[in-house]
């Protein structure tokens, strides 16, 4: 029986430097804006904080962000698996920051369904949504991507923004569920062929993912290690 998803993603909302290295590193980064998509809706919901104008607010507040949380939880309650790629590790994680909700936010990243984080912890790398997309015949649009996002929620470009974060939704939804039904998730090498890593029994949670054995490395110069996506599941929430 198909999951009944709900595709999850986040836009931040600090400018940063063209070559920002480790985004995290830049922390607090805040959020402009999120959005999520449900499998049996047509259209996704997009959530930002506004000013007493009604205009976006530079950034979502806390309560708005713990007012999503709750939405999140209160998805999951009514039988969905929320969905991300690569959920685990930046957008539960800075959400979890953002929204002072942490133990909420671990809850809900171990749970949910995480396509880069299921690939990387059974090969040992992971790869865009974007180039899992064009295995697809999709992707992204070509003069938006959420590192200009921040400039242009700043510029007040607010509908370009929530656009491209509604669309990252659809892509994810689309890449979870058409792999699945394939028992195969699919993207664009580098070098332009199409490589696969086979799901037969579908997608994992994080909780399932990360309790697979460590893959082989030892033909990479650098891997990364697991604790780069999982080691903010181990921080205490502050009193």
């Amino acid at each position: 029986m198909r999951r009944k998803y709900l595709a999850f993603d986040i836009e931040t909302a600090k400018i940063l430097p063209e070559v920002a290295g480790d985004l995290l590193a830049h922390r607090p980064l805040g959020i402009c804006c999120a959005a999520t998509l449900a499998a049996d809706e047509d259209e996704p919901q997009r959530f930002y904080s506004v000013e007493s104008d009604g205009t976006p607010s530079p950034q979502m507040n806390r309560a708005d962000l713990s007012t999503f949380v709750d939405f999140l939880i209160e998805k999951t309650q009514a039988g969905y698996t929320i969905v991300t790629h690569n959920g685990l590790g930046f957008d539960f994680d800075v959400l979890a920051e953002e929204s002072n909700r942490l133990e909420d936010c671990k809850q809900l990243a171990l749970s949910h369904v995480d396509m880069m984080s299921h690939l990387f912890c059974a090969k040992g790398f992971g790869v865009g949504l974007n180039a899992a997309a064009k295995a697809l015949g999709l992707s992204k649009p070509a003069d938006v991507d959420g590192s200009v996002a921040p400039q242009l929620w700043k510029d007040g470009d607010y509908q370009t923004v929530l656009n491209y974060v509604g669309q990252d939704c659809r892509l994810t939804m689309e890449v979870a569920v058409t792999s699945e039904d394939q028992c195969a998730f699919r993207w664009i090498t580098r070098k332009g062929s199409i490589a696969r890593f086979d799901i037969p029994s579908g997608w994992l949670t994080v909780q399932e993912a990360i309790g697979l054995p460590d893959p082989d490395t030892s033909w990479m110069d650098n891997p990364w290690p697991r604790s780069k996506f999982t080691r903010w599941l181990d921080h205490v929430q502050p009193l």
